[in-house]
This record gives C-alpha cells, sequence and structure tokens, in this order.
C-alpha cells in the first residue's frame, strides 16, 4: 500500500493555550512529526488539524510531547481553561503571574494592560515646544479612565492607555481640542476621507444612511461643512474600497487620502509661512534706514502688522491655550518678545500722530517682524529634519504592495492589496511583492526575505510553506492563499511594535519633562530681572533694557530640551530596525544600554536546538559513506529526532536509503533490523550486549564520545561493529565570537539549562560561557534572575521568548531570538529577527550609543540655554559694548533645535558601524 493510500485527515483538540505563541509552539510540535502536514491550530476552538499517515505516528507519542510543552488534549474541569485564557501565566515585568508571587522593582516597565483596558495611538498637530507635549500629557491624565498619555513631541504622537468603558475617543479628541491642539486616530479601523458632490445637509444624511446599513461598519459621520466622512469599521468584515463603492452608489464621489506624508506636509506648510513673512518683513529693515517720512512710516507699520497677525498669530493661539490650561511654552516667549517689540513700536509710531497721549522713541518693527520671520524659519528647518528623523519606519510602509491578482474562478483580477480578505487565493509572479501574509497552495519560488531577516539571500518556498507580505518572489510563480491581513500581518505586527516604542518615553525624559516644566516661568522672570537691572539697577535708557529683556525672551529654547530624546529614539530604533532588531519601547532601547549582566537559554539559542551528527568513528575497513549508507537505512522509519538527525545527513551527503526488513524499536536501547539479509543493529552498549556483539575495540572510543557530551550510538551489522555515531545538539557559528564581544563590552554572561550537567559544562567551555547552571526547570530560570537583581545588577535574559517566558519577563530586559514568521508575536523586549547571537551584542551596543547621544543633546540644549541666556541680557556688553539683537536671538533659539534634530541624525552613521 502507497503511503497516499492511508493519508487522513485528523482533528484532536489541545487545550491550555492562551495566545499565538502557543498556536506557534504547538504547530511546532506536530509539524516535525514525519508524515504530518498542512497543520492548523484554532486558538478559539482549542483544536488542531492535519493530514497525517497513522502508521507512520503514533498518536500516544503527540500527546505526550503536547503535555510536556504545558498543554492537554484531555478537556479541562468547567472554568478552568477559561481561567487560563484570561489569566496566561506568562509574568509581566515586575514578575507578577497572577499567582506566583511579586517583585518590588520599582525601575522595571509598567506593567502590560489589564482587562478592559486599550491602547491607542493619535496624531497630534499644533504643539511648538516640549511644554505643549507636556500640557496635553497633564491634561489627559486627569480625565476619568486615562490610565496614562504619553506625547512624543518629535514624532508628533500621542499613547493613550484608557478604560474604553469609561471614556470614549471623542471625549479625548475633544479634551485635545480644548487644550488647543488638533488631534487625528491612528486606528486601523477608524478613517475619514473627502467627498464631492454634497449640495446640502440632506446630503450628508443620505451617506450616513447608507454606509450606516452596511455590514462591517459600526458608524458613520459626514460633515457637510468640510465634505469629510469619519467611519468606524471592522477592517476584517468591510474595506475602504467597499466603503468607497457605497458612497458613489449613494451617488456622490469619495476623495482617496492620498497627499503627501503628514510629516511632508507640516514641512510644506512652515516654508509656505516663511516665504510669505520673509516677502513682507525684509523690505522693513532697508526702510528703517531711510529718512523717517509719513509714507515710510504708513509702509512700515503696515508690513509689520500684516507679518504680527497673519504669520505670527499662531503663537498667539498657542500662548492663548497654554495660559488657559495653566502652562507656559514657547509660544509664551515668542508671543511676549514680538508683541513687547510691536507694541512699543505702535506707540512711538502713535506719538507722531497723538503726541499728548503716546511717548517718543524709536521703533523695533522690524524686530518683531524678522523675529517671526526667524522663529519661522526655525520652524520650517525643525519640521523638514523631524521628517527625517522617522524615514526608518516611512520605508517599513512603503514596503507593502499596493496591488494584487486575485484569483476568482480561474480568472485574474487586479485589486487593491488592502482589499483582500482571509481565503482569498493570489497569483505572484516572478520579481513581485507578495501582498499578503499567506500560504503557497501551488508552485514553488525563491523568496527575498531581507526586508524581515536582513539575510541577502533569497529562501526556497514550496506547497505548504508560509510566505510573508512585503517580501519579494525572486524566481517562479505561486498561488498564495491569504492567511493573514490587515493589522494581523507580520509587517503590520513590526510597524507596530516601531510605532509604539517611539510612543513611550523612557526614564531619561523625564529630566527634559521636570526642566521644562521650569523653564518658561524662570525665563520670564529673568527677563524681567534683566529688565530692572539694566533700567532701574544701572540706569541705562528704557529702550536699552528693553532690548536686553525681550533678547533674553526670544533666545531661550524648550524645544531643545523636548526634541533631545524622542527624536534619537526614533533614528536609534531606525537603526535597528534595518538591522533586524525590534526595540518594544524606548524605555528598552535605554535600558539596554545600562545591562551588566546577560544570560542564555541553551537549546535553540546557544545551539541550533536540533541534533547533528558530529561524529562517524569506523571499524573493520568500512568508510564513511557505507556506515552512514547503512545507519540512514535502519534509522529512516524511526520517528525519534535522534534517527531523523542520522537520515538527514545521509541525505546531505546524497546517498541513497534502502528498504529494511523486520524492523523493531526497542524503547532505550534502540532498533534492530535486516539489512540486506544481516542483522543490523544500531543503539547503545546494553543492546550490543544484549545481542552478544563485541564491543571491546569501540569501547575506548564510546566513553571518550560520551564524556565530551555526545548521544552515541553504536552501529553493528552482522553481529560486528562497523562504526560509531555520535550526534549532539551544537553550537550555532556566531555563538563565541557573540560571547566574546559581550565580554570586551564588559558583561558577564551565564547560560541556563535542563540539559545535564556535563553536555551543559561542555557547551559552557566551547563558547566561553562565564558561569553555567544545568538541570534547571523552566519555572526555576526565573529564580536566577532574581538571584543577580538581589545582587543589584541589571540583567537580560536570551531565549526563544515562549518556554523562557517567565525567566525573560523577570529580567530587567527579555531579549527573544525569533524566527521571521513569529517575529510579531515575541514575548521579549528585544525581538531579534536573524536567528543570530551576534545581534544581541549590536542591540547592546546601539542602546548604549543612542543614550550616548541622548545624553549628548541633553548637554548641547541646557548649555546653549545656559550660555545664551546671559548673552542676551547684556552679560558681554562691557567688553563688546554690543547688546544681541532680539531678532539675531530668535535665529539662534530657532537653530539650537535644528541642531539637536541633527545631532540625532547623525547617529544613522552607526548603521554601517553596527555591521562589524
Amino acid at each position: 500500500m502507497t503511503e497516499q493510500a492511508v493519508r487522513e485527515k485528523k482533528e484532536i483538540q489541545v487545550y491550555g493555550m492562551s495566545c499565538q505563541n502557543c498556536v506557534n509552539h504547538v504547530t511546532k510540535i506536530l509539524e516535525k512529526y514525519p508524515s504530518v502536514e498542512h497543520v492548523q491550530v484554532s486558538l478559539d476552538d482549542s483544536k488542531a488539524t492535519f493530514d497525517w499517515d497513522p502508521t507512520q505516528v503514533n498518536l500516544v507519542d503527540i500527546q505526550q510531547e503536547i503535555e510536556e510543552a504545558g498543554y492537554s488534549m484531555e478537556k479541562p474541569a468547567d472554568g478552568q481553561e477559561d481561567q487560563e485564557k484570561a489569566e496566561p501565566d506568562r509574568p509581566d515585568k515586575q514578575g507578577n503571574t497572577g499567582n506566583k508571587g511579586t517583585s518590588e522593582r520599582s525601575d522595571s516597565p509598567p506593567a502590560t494592560l489589564v482587562a478592559g483596558e486599550q491602547k491607542q495611538q493619535f496624531k497630534i498637530s499644533g504643539m511648538t515646544c516640549a511644554n505643549c507635549a507636556l500640557t496635553i500629557e497633564k491634561g489627559l491624565k486627569s480625565m476619568p479612565g486615562v490610565k496614562t498619555a504619553a506625547v512624543n513631541f518629535a514624532s508628533e504622537k500621542l499613547t493613550v492607555e484608557m478604560d474604553p468603558n469609561v471614556v470614549k475617543e471623542e471625549t479625548l479628541l475633544a479634551k485635545i481640542k480644548d487644550l488647543g491642539y488638533a488631534a487625528q486616530s491612528q486606528n486601523d479601523g477608524k478613517q475619514q476621507f473627502k467627498v464631492a458632490g454634497m449640495t446640502c445637509a440632506n446630503c450628508a444624511l443620505a451617506i450616513e444612511k447608507k454606509l450606516k446599513g452596511t455590514q462591517g461598519v459600526q458608524n458613520a459621520a459626514v460633515n457637510f461643512a468640510n465634505e469629510t466622512v469619519t467611519v468606524e469599521f471592522d477592517p476584517g468584515v468591510v474595506t475602504m474600497r467597499e466603503i468607497f463603492e457605497q458612497v458613489r452608489d449613494a451617488g456622490y464621489t469619495p476623495l482617496e487620502n492620498k497627499g503627501e506624508n503628514q510629516d511632508d506636509r507640516s514641512a510644506i506648510k512652515q516654508r509656505n509661512w516663511l516665504i510669505f513673512s520673509a516677502v513682507l518683513s525684509l523690505p522693513v529693515m532697508p526702510l528703517m534706514f531711510l529718512p523717517m517720512s509719513r509714507p515710510i512710516m504708513y509702509t512700515i507699520l503696515a508690513l509689520a502688522t500684516i507679518v504680527q497677525f497673519t504669520a505670527g498669530w499662531t503663537f498667539y493661539r498657542g500662548a492663548y491655550h497654554a495660559l488657559k490650561n495653566r502652562s507656559a511654552n514657547m509660544d509664551v516667549l515668542v508671543a511676549l518678545g514680538i508683541t513687547a517689540a510691536y507694541g512699543y513700536s505702535l506707540m512711538t509710531t502713535l506719538h507722531m500722530f497723538f503726541p499728548a497721549l503716546f511717548f517718543e522713541g524709536p521703533n523695533f518693527f522690524d524686530t518683531s517682524a524678522l523675529l517671526i520671520t526667524f522663529v519661522r524659519f526655525g520652524k520650517y528647518l525643525e519640521a523638514k529634519a523631524k521628517g527625517r528623523a522617522g524615514q526608518a519606519l516611512k520605508r517599513l510602509l512603503e514596503l507593502q504592495a499596493d496591488k494584487a491578482r486575485l484569483l476568482v474562478d480561474g480568472q485574474e483580477k487586479e485589486v487593491a492589496a488592502s482589499d483582500l480578505k482571509i481565503g482569498d487565493l493570489v497569483l505572484v509572479k516572478s520579481g513581485e511583492r507578495i501582498p499578503v501574509d499567506g500560504e503557497i497552495m501551488e508552485g514553488q519560488a525563491s523568496i527575498d526575505e531581507a526586508m524581515l531577516t536582513g539575510e541577502s539571500i533569497p529562501v526556497d518556498k514550496k506547497v505548504g510553506d508560509p510566505v510573508i507580505g512585503a517580501t519579494i518572489n525572486r524566481s517562479g510563480s505561486i498561488k498564495v492563499k491569504t492567511t493573514k491581513t490587515g493589522q494581523d500581518t507580520v509587517l503590520s505586527g513590526i510597524i507596530k511594535m516601531v510605532e509604539d516604542a517611539q510612543g513611550v518615553k523612557p526614564p531619561i525624559q523625564r529630566l527634559a519633562d521636570t526642566i521644562s516644566n521650569y523653564f518658561v516661568p524662570t525665563v520670564v522672570s529673568i527677563s524681567v530681572i534683566t529688565f530692572l537691572i539694566w533700567y532701574l539697577g544701572l540706569h541705562s535708557t528704557f529702550v536699552f533694557a528693553f532690548t536686553a529683556a525681550i533678547a533674553v525672551l526670544v533666545v531661550a529654547c524648550p524645544c531643545a530640551l523636548g526634541l533631545a530624546t524622542p527624536t534619537a529614539i526614533m533614528v536609534g530604533s531606525g537603526v535597528g530596525l534595518n538591522r533586524g532588531i525590534l526595540f518594544k519601547s524606548a524605555a528598552v532601547l535605554e535600558g539596554i544600554a545600562h545591562l551588566q549582566v546577560i544570560g542564555f537559554d541553551k537549546t535553540g539559542t546557544l545551539t541550533k536546538g536540533t541534533p547533528e551528527v558530529t561524529d562517524i568513528i569506523l571499524y573493520d575497513s568500512y568508510t564513511k559513506k557505507d556506515v552512514l549508507t547503512i545507519a540512514g537505512a535502519g534509522e529512516n522509519p524511526s520517528i525519534h529526532p535522534l534517527a531523523q538527525a542520522v537520515v538527514a545527513e545521509a541525505k546531505k551527503e546524497h546517498l541513497i536509503i534502502q528498504e529494511v526488513e523486520n524492523y523493531s524499536e526497542v524503547g532505550g536501547y534502540g532498533v534492530t533490523c535486516a539489512y540486506e539479509s544481516q542483522q543490523l543493529l544500531i543503539g547503545n552498549i546494553k543492546l550490543m550486549h544484549l545481542n552478544h556483539v563485541d564491543v571491546q575495540e569501540a569501547e575506548k572510543d564510546f566513553h571518550r564520545l560520551a564524556e565530551a557530551g555526545k548521544t552515541t550510538s553504536f552501529i553493528a551489522l552482522g553481529g560486528r561493529v562497523i562504526g560509531l555515531i555520535a550526534l549532539a545538539d551544537v553550537v550555532k557559528e556566531s555563538t563565541k565570537e557573540a560571547i566574546d564581544r559581550l565580554h570586551e563590552l564588559g558583561l558577564k554572561t551565564f547560560m541556563i539549562t535542563g540539559d545535564n550537567k556535563k553536555v551543559a559544562q561542555m557547551v559552557g567551555e566551547q563558547v566561553g560561557i562565564d558561569e553555567v547552571m544545568a538541570e534547571v526547570l523552566p519555572q526555576d530560570k526565573i529564580n536566577i534572575i532574581k538571584k543577580y537583581q538581589d545582587q543589584g545588577f541589571r540583567v537580560a535574559m536570551v531565549g526563544d521568548g515562549i518556554n523562557d517566558a517567565p525567566a525573560l519577563a523577570q529580567s530587567d530586559v527579555g531579549i527573544a531570538i525569533g524566527s521571521g514568521t513569529d517575529v510579531a508575536k515575541e514575548t521579549g523586549d528585544v525581538v531579534l529577527v536573524r536567528n543570530d547571537l551576534l545581534d544581541v551584542e549590536r542591540a547592546i551596543r546601539l542602546g548604549r550609543r543612542t543614550l550616548a547621544k541622548i545624553k549628548q543633546n541633553l548637554f548641547w540644549a541646557l548649555i546653549y540655554n545656559t550660555i545664551g541666556i546671559p548673552i542676551a541680557a547684556g552679560i558681554l556688553y562691557p567688553l563688546t559694548g554690543q547688546l544681541l539683537p532680539p531678532e539675531w536671538a530668535g535665529l539662534a533659539m530657532a537653530f539650537s533645535s535644528v541642531s539637536v534634530v541633527t545631532s540625532s541624525l547623525l547617529l544613522r552613521r552607526y548603521d554601517k558601524k553596527l555591521v562589524a
């Protein structure tokens, strides 16, 4: 009977799974058995289905391995499974597992969201400095239902953890608007677009009614005044394309938002305001040097007034909202400066017409107009620089395919990739980008996964293999069934991870936030004191003291402080992203720089995780090829991992695997069979003794290999030992170099493994690990991490992210070595996409360089203000005889922000050094 004839579909129940990692774990367990194919594991239904040959696989073996992994094929008592899913045994960063004790480490990152809470991100516009970000945070944190609120000033992102049962998104947006800023939700299931063709309010109602009646649409609101539609929908049920079709069906034209990137639009807007203010303000300067006649005065007044209340109006608006919310930001400083200069000049100008009401003196119209222009110039440069800081994430977004070849009843139809649904079949030709995550149903191809793993060599894929959206088909034509769409795809998971990393504040940012809180009131106080000292204390003229006070106001820059940390984090995380190193939060990027001790799991982390043939010892004139051919034939019927490793080695040598007869597998001994009419024995020394085989010649070699921690089998044919085959879980090629590099960075290393001490010591000595702890149960690994932490060390743990979950969670930084398909679901704080331990050292180096850049930025931001404010106040006047003109103080203020962002951008050059 052929293998095909006995294959059948099997369904088993698997209880105890609580997340996607569990699904992946069970899938891997099943896929490693011979003849088991097309594995599908469902978390919701607690079951697994697969095709198999029951003559090659024992279901009892599968059940035993599933139970050893922590799951069960037996239905648990009522309520137990629900409790396990609600409270998975996955400790948080404080070490909490719900019932396994806690730790009081106050420097750990915050715990994960509790049931009922959700995290949302918004795009914020209208911020001008770090104090704006603090104002938004302070305003939102005071709201009931808001757990945390963090604003990244550089990327203009707001991340909110909230209870949707207490506070609604609309309430948050209204609060942000009341604070003086605009916000837009970045929820994939909520979109806003323009609609053309509406002529009255009834048109808006017609569109709302049409959309609300569409399956998958939860809410729709049409604003007739600005012709926009805001729609909330379930991306798994309805797509934007179908929503647009509904709008067209109602008789109107939807307009897709395909304009420039938000950052690009911001830069263009700042550029246009710069040009406008420059065109009007630059003529003021030469006019100031002409004899002051009424026509010239009218011209200067008109130009300065237009600039003051158009290009300068944004500073008044920002200052109003800041002061209304009992805060102070850069807008307050600029508004005070330009109002003082313009107001004083206006009064001296009106003296020409109403000498009895106003006082005589020079005017500063050029100061206020040029000050606005120079600040606008700085904001334009800042917007351009901030856009470049987030380019890594933009490039990632650009990787997503726009179109897909959808197959419907065998016919090819080009559709938008975003319109694909789970189960759709798409055709991907050579040279095309794969549009979605899926499984190959027909054909084979070489897939370039460099965007995910950084590896330039394409990976060969065949029927049944998974493929990742945004990877490139380099050769061959394949049909792919869609398995994941939207935010569930691997690329979306990575993008979300990077956005989260850029949306969380690291501890060092608290210093900048604290300084910013007191910055503006302090500067205003210094400005007043400067005026009083010069005017009352040193008896200078009013104009002199007034000029110095204005210069103090406009030279100060809280923006540089606010940009110092987030821009460095954005660039640093982008550099890591390009190298397949994903930081899940900004706090981790800083925390990894402070590590002192780093621990490793052995199997699958330091080693490859699967046994390989390491030695073949030959006897009785047999060649290596002979012994491997015979052993491969004898081991081929077995499903044991060691047996399959021998077969894999034989196939690697392109040897023909022959059939054997009378095959029998004896537990604890080995296998017996007939090979070319001779008895073949493959197993341990007990099997040899049982069959009266003389092992004297091979015994010495056997003990030597065993002492080296290798699993060794005797190969006996016709009653004589013809060879020994030793197997071991071999160390990865990069492991020793990675450990050496970590030692060069000054880190202490240790290894935790459940393997026996002899094998663990051999691996430890081979790679140079400082301390080896063997025969440790998974649940006890957490205690070893705590032991180092109790000694005051900051500890990292490197593992596969599943079996090592408790240790990864307890450590200060958990580093998950992940395969590409699981990368978005790994449990570590840092995910290394490539299975390369050298990336551990690279991640630490990148963290240290990023932290150094943050400190450098903060230093220059502080030193700029420390030096600039006294100079503006006139401390150098006794030496130079000159005061710093307010307009030049404004230009210096603008360049301080630009210099900080530029300094962060220089971090991108570290990308090349990271490869070494």
